[in-house]
């Protein structure tokens, strides 16, 4: 390397002028190294942040095995899951038991169901309860949910399952 390329190279590391990089190379005999050194000195150039290197055992900085900090973070990730789901859980149970539902037909009230009887009913006989409400609605038999939640979508929903089977019951009483 000539000495061009060295103060080219020195003065890009130290963010130093041209000048100043001459003649740091030229005070020390052109090692780019002592030159770097040299401006250090001089205060011309910022010092690394405080780096050691050692070979003794005791002061070397501790390892975690790879492995275990990788478990160990596979645990949290689950630990906050298994929390997640748990709290779902707990929000589920409390709108099933908070709320209801109710079945009219021609404004007398038939029936009201806490909303986790109809949630087990709809988990072992989900195929005879859709029957059961198809038909119903056919009999003009209305459904609404009430209780401590604000149930308007849900109730704007069954209400429109209801205009349904009235708009197939006209249509078939055209026939």
């Amino acid at each position: 390397m000539n000495d061009l390329d060295k103060v080219e190279k020195l003065r890009q590391r130290a963010n130093v002028t041209y000048e100043e990089a001459a003649d740091a190379l030229k005070a020390c005999d052109g090692d780019l190294l002592d030159a770097m050194v040299y401006l250090e000195k001089l205060g011309k150039v910022k010092a690394p942040n405080n780096t050691v290197y050692t070979t003794n055992y005791d002061e070397q900085t501790k390892y975690q095995d790879v492995t275990y900090t990788v478990e160990e973070s596979k645990k949290a990730d689950e630990r906050t899951l298994k929390d997640k789901i748990k709290h779902l859980v707990e929000i589920i149970a409390q709108k099933l038991s908070d709320n209801s539902l109710r079945v009219e037909r021609h404004g007398k009230e038939i029936l009201v169901l806490p909303l986790w009887v109809v949630a087990l009913i709809l988990l072992f006989a989900w195929y005879l309860t859709i029957a059961v409400v198809i038909v119903s609605l056919f009999l003009d038999c209305r459904y609404t949910l009430e209780g401590k939640d604000d149930m308007t979508e849900a109730n704007k929903v069954m209400g429109k399952a209801t205009d349904a089977a009235d708009y197939v019951k006209r249509e078939f009483d055209k026939l």
